[in-house]
C-alpha cells in the first residue's frame, strides 16, 4: 500500500470504526438490542425503483427456494423478529441495489435500520436527529435542525401547494432540465422538484426533516384519515445528502400485500420482472406491534462527517476495486 493510499484509505477505515463503535453505544444506552438477520431470502424487495441481485442455491431441494434475493434492506426479517416479541432492535449490516453504481453510490453499502415499539414518526423523528448530533459531535462538526411537513416545504421553497397544484404546474420549474415526461405520474414530478429544486439548496450544516408524506407516497407507512389523508413517515437529510426514511410502520397484512401486488403491477407496465411477495412477513404481520422504523445510510452520513461528495473515500474498496 502507497503512502498515497494510506493517507486517504487508514481515516475513513478509523471514522467508520468510530461511527460504529458510537451507533453501538447509542443504542446500548437505550436499551436497544442489536440483531443479525440474514442477507439471502426467498423473497425480494417489490419496490418499482429498485434492482436487486439474485443468486441460486446448488444443494439439496429440501433446503428451501433455490432462488435467493440478495436483501436491499433488512425490513422484512426484522419485522418478522418485532412480531415475535423480540422488542425493540436494530441492525448494522450489508444490503445490496443492483444498478446503483457511481460517484455517490456503491451496489453493495451498510445500512442502520431499527424500530422502536409503540413510538409513531414523530418520536423516532427526534431519536434519529439526535444520532446524527451526536455522529456529528464525534466528527467536531454540528448542524441546525429544521422540521416541516412536506406540504410546507414546497408552500415555503417554490409557492406550490403539492396538494393543489396540477401537472402542468409541478413541471413548470423544471423546464430548464429538459425532462423527458414519458411515463411520469405525479408523484413522479412532486420527486424531482424536491430532488432538482430543493434539496440542492439546503444548507451543508442544517439537517432538515420533512415529515407526513401525501397517501400516495406512503410506501409501507400507515396513513392518517385526515382531509387529505397524510403517510405517516419522514425523510432526514443532512445538507443535500437525503440519509434516512422512517415510518409509522403499517401493520395491516391485507394492506401490505395490496401495496406488495400494486408494486408488482407497475414492475410488470415497465417490462421488469416481478418479484415474489415475502409471504413469511405478511403471515405475522398483523402480530406486529404498534411500532415506527428508520433506515439510514451508513456510507451518506460518513460522507458527511469526512466533507466528500465520493462515495468512494469512505469505503476500503469500492465496487470497482472490489
Amino acid at each position: 500500500m502507497s503512502d498515497e493510499t494510506k493517507s486517504v484509505l487508514l481515516p475513513s477505515l478509523h471514522l467508520r470504526a468510530r461511527l460504529y463503535a458510537l451507533v453501538r453505544s447509542f443504542f446500548a444506552e437505550r436499551h436497544v438490542l442489536e440483531v443479525e438477520t440474514p442477507i439471502l431470502s426467498a423473497a425480494g424487495n417489490t419496490e418499482p425503483n429498485i434492482e436487486s441481485f439474485t443468486t441460486h442455491f446448488s444443494g439439496h431441494v429440501d433446503a428451501g427456494a433455490r432462488e435467493r434475493w440478495l436483501r436491499t434492506s433488512p425490513e422484512y426479517p426484522l419485522k418478522r423478529l418485532l412480531a415475535a416479541g423480540v422488542g425493540d432492535c436494530y441492525e448494522l449490516g450489508r444490503v445490496f441495489r443492483n444498478g446503483e453504481a457511481g460517484g455517490r453510490h456503491n451496489p453493495e453499502f451498510t445500512m442502520l435500520e431499527w424500530y422502536r415499539v409503540g413510538w409513531d414518526h414523530h418520536r423516532l423523528m427526534e431519536e434519529t436527529i439526535a444520532l446524527v448530533q451526536a455522529a456529528l459531535a464525534m466528527a467536531g462538526k454540528r448542524a441546525d435542525v429544521m422540521v416541516t411537513t412536506y406540504r410546507q416545504l414546497f408552500l415555503d421553497a417554490l409557492a406550490i401547494d403539492p396538494d393543489q397544484a396540477t401537472v402542468e404546474e409541478l413541471r413548470a420549474p423544471l423546464a430548464e432540465f429538459g425532462i423527458d415526461p414519458d411515463g411520469l405520474v405525479r408523484d413522479d414530478w412532486l420527486d424531482l422538484l424536491i430532488t432538482h429544486r430543493m434539496q440542492p439548496a439546503f444548507p451543508t450544516d442544517r439537517i432538515t426533516v420533512i415529515h407526513d408524506y401525501p397517501a400516495s407516497q406512503c410506501a409501507l407507512a400507515r396513513v392518517r384519515p385526515c382531509e387529505p389523508p397524510l403517510a405517516e413517515r419522514f425523510e432526514l437529510y443532512l445538507g443535500r445528502y437525503e440519509l434516512a426514511n422512517g415510518y409509522h410502520e403499517l401493520n395491516d397484512a391485507t394492506e401490505q400485500r395490496g401495496r406488495f401486488e400494486r408494486d408488482n403491477t407497475v414492475r410488470r407496465k415497465r417490462g421488469a420482472r416481478e418479484v415474489p411477495l415475502d409471504e413469511k412477513l405478511l403471515a405475522v404481520l398483523g402480530a406486529m406491534p404498534d411500532c415506527a422504523g428508520v433506515a439510514l445510510g451508513v456510507e451518506r452520513l460518513l460522507m458527511c462527517l469526512a466533507g466528500t461528495d465520493a462515495i468512494a473515500d469512505v469505503l476500503a474498496f469500492p465496487f470497482a476495486d472490489a
